[in-house]
């Protein structure tokens, strides 16, 4: 459905997802953040008169700075959850905000996958990727630890042909 949407938009609607690693270090959040938000300010800034969408699959790190920063510059987000046990997958510590985050986001759609896995990752990506003019990969350039990562999702959009912007600000670090 997220795919079909994306066919059939508004042409004011600019609509970027997000992909990107979950373990960025506290120290480098700040500057992370503050690059995506120019990154997404320079795109806005070449479609007048659109509106701001972000799509994420809410993951903890990269996926939440980024729709953090789409809310704070006044755009809507739209979740793609890989799996209906998702949230039981978070660690105590990350519940807070992904409640938060999920609470405001205008769409919210769940992948048919019972549990999270590999496979459900990745084919929630996927989804993100057919529903956007453009990708954030908040990313250090590594090879991913397995199916479904950052640099496999990056590999993916640029195959179907959809631009990356790659945000990795120098001093940005992994835990």
């Amino acid at each position: 459905m997220a795919a079909e949407q994306g066919r059939h938009r508004p042409a004011n609607q600019l609509r970027v997802g997000v992909t990107g690693h979950m373990n960025l270090a506290e120290e480098c959040l700040q500057s992370v953040a503050g690059a995506v938000r120019t990154l997404l300010g320079e795109l806005v800034a070449q479609r007048p008169d659109t509106t701001l969408t972000g799509v994420t699959c809410l993951a903890p790190g990269a996926d939440q700075l980024f729709a953090e920063v789409v809310l704070a510059l006044g755009g809507q987000v739209e979740v793609v959850l890989p799996a209906s046990d998702y949230r039981e997958r978070l660690k105590p510590h990350q519940v807070a905000d992904y409640d938060r985050l999920l609470a405001d986001a205008a769409v919210v759609s769940v992948l048919p996958f019972l549990q999270s896995s590999r496979q459900a990752y990745l084919a929630a990506s996927e989804r993100v990727v057919a529903s956007v003019d453009g990708l954030v990969a908040i990313w250090d350039g590594e090879r991913s630890g397995g199916i479904g990562g950052t640099a496999d999702v990056v590999a993916h959009t640029r195959s179907m042909g959809v631009p990356v912007y790659v945000v990795w600000p120098e001093g940005a670090s992994r835990r």
